[in-house]
């Protein structure tokens, strides 16, 4: 029994596992690091496309989901700014929330 409670502190083997974890992590940003950027536009687009969802009906579009984005709203004012300017909006679209 103490020979197996040995085996599992042995450094040599905590050593190994220490390296694997760490070339694990290596090969990991290698290999995704060429798609970071993609990966990164494509999360913003993403944003993008909900935060249109979330406020369109303040905006005057129809939104069928409205109801359900509405708690929403708050969260989401803080990034409202930055987003509106990367639309090409130079002024807030909202004619009761001025951010500029």
């Amino acid at each position: 029994m103490s020979d197996d409670h040995d085996k599992e502190h042995d450094p040599r083997r905590e050593r190994v596992r220490a390296w694997l974890s760490q070339a694990r992590f290596v090969a990991e940003e290698f290999y995704s690091a060429r798609y970071r950027g993609a990966i990164a536009r494509a999360r913003r687009d993403e944003d993008d496309l909900f935060m249109l969802l979330v406020f369109s009906e303040m905006m005057g579009v129809p939104n069928p989901a409205a109801y359900y984005t509405l708690e929403l709203q708050p969260l989401l004012l803080e990034r409202f700014h930055e987003w509106h300017r990367r639309m090409g909006m130079e002024r807030s679209p909202l004619d009761h929330f001025r951010c500029c």
